[in-house]
């Protein structure tokens, strides 16, 4: 079985054109998750690594898809080879069941990580030349109906409402939720 496997770092990002790919390579089925890959906990990733079975093929965009780095992508690749399932990488023509293939696996995983941490440091290094400059202050703050906020706290210290249901009426999440909390409640 072609089994196709499809992210998008974010909810906002299309899957459209991985999607695509996945038809126009015949796959069987196709896992996707709209999640980060900095690590291996999404979802349709774990469904993905236990529906596959020995004589599958797993495809994919490109190995980033996958995994961020060096290590997960190995370890993926390896539950794959131990189940008897190829791990097939369009974009960087790669190809597992074969020992060159899991050479140029490895080779380009390495550098797909290097590549990724020094994005990270040139942003992280940028932004503290900005601060110093006073000329990055960081994300505005959210705007948002702040009495609303304050009323529907109350509710909620009186049990009369949940959490949940506060953090859906701003479309916030429980970190920023909390943040709120103590900014302006206690």
């Amino acid at each position: 079985m072609k089994v196709f496997y499809v992210r998008c770092s974010t909810l906002e990002q299309n899957e459209a054109r991985q999607l695509a790919m996945a038809q126009e390579h015949c796959a069987d089925k196709v896992f996707v998750d709209k999640a980060s890959g900095k690590d291996t906990a999404r979802p349709e990733l774990q469904k993905m690594l236990a529906f596959v079975r020995d004589g599958d093929i797993v495809v994919c965009e490109s190995f980033s898809r996958i995994a961020r780095n060096t290590r997960d992508l190995l370890s993926i690749t390896d539950e794959l080879n131990s189940k008897g399932v190829k791990f097939i990488s369009l974009k960087e023509s790669i190809d597992t069941s074969t020992p060159q293939g899991e050479f140029m696996l490895t080779i380009f995983a390495a550098l797909a990580q290097m590549e990724r941490e020094s994005i990270l440091q040139r942003q992280s290094e940028g932004i503290a030349i900005a601060k110093s400059n006073g000329i990055y202050k960081g994300r505005k703050p959210m705007e948002f109906d702040k009495p609303k906020f304050l009323r529907m706290c109350k509710e909620w210290r009186n049990k009369e409402r949940t959490a949940v249901s506060i953090q859906r009426a701003f479309n916030i999440t429980s970190t920023t939720f909390y943040r709120w909390v103590r900014l302006y409640i206690a």
